[in-house]
């Protein structure tokens, strides 16, 4: 019996033979966007204000920044976190400081011990923590909205309001920035007469 002929061998008349190359590129399956690519897109799609569903965009880009590439790092990411919720603060700091003594490069523990920092009213702790996050991704909206809120609980309206734009400039959707944006404006700008 004969083997059917590859593609490559039915040719029409006048017709050239695929290089390897091509014919390897004509058979493999469209490649799936990195997840920087598609970091990249959902970012532009989240500053756009009349973005479509911006919170499932917005958790979509939280879950790519959640991935740290070890597998014990994103336990102990997940244990922080579940910590937080029960409002157990100290377990809370003691997965993530575990977190960033692990993993220093991974901006999202050094985010989530902030948050952990700044729910115990540990506002120095929390900004030393949000200057690593802004450090290795200066796109984070919310380390920038959270440093926006600690600066004005700190009584520092000028730089609280300079941190709120550039987080809603990163993401205009959400309220409780835009309403402090609001609410430091007068204060900082002045009132137009």
């Amino acid at each position: 019996m004969f083997a059917a002929a590859s593609p490559a061998q039915q040719l029409a008349p006048g017709e050239e033979p695929l290089s390897p190359e091509e014919e390897a590129s004509a058979t493999e399956t469209p490649k799936r966007p990195s997840l920087q690519e598609e970091l990249a897109v959902l970012m532009k799609a989240l500053r756009d204000p009349e973005a479509a569903d911006p919170e499932t965009i917005e958790r979509r880009i939280v879950e790519i920044w959640s991935i740290s590439g070890s597998d014990t790092a994103d336990f102990l990411l997940q244990r922080g976190r579940e910590a937080m919720q029960a409002e157990n603060y100290t377990a809370a700091l003691d997965h993530l400081t575990a977190l960033v003594d692990h993993a220093p490069e991974f901006a999202e523990g050094w985010n989530a011990r902030a948050t952990a920092y700044f729910m115990i009213e540990q506002y120095g702790l929390a900004l030393a923590d949000i200057e690593h996050v802004l450090a290795l991704n200066p796109d984070h909206f919310g380390a920038l909205a959270g440093l926006g809120i600690i600066l004005e609980q700190l009584d520092r309206p000028e730089d609280a309001l300079r941190a709120l734009r550039a987080a809603q400039k990163l993401n205009p959707h959400r309220a409780q920035v835009n309403e402090a944006i609001e609410r430091l404006e007068p204060e900082v700008d002045g009132l137009s007469l």
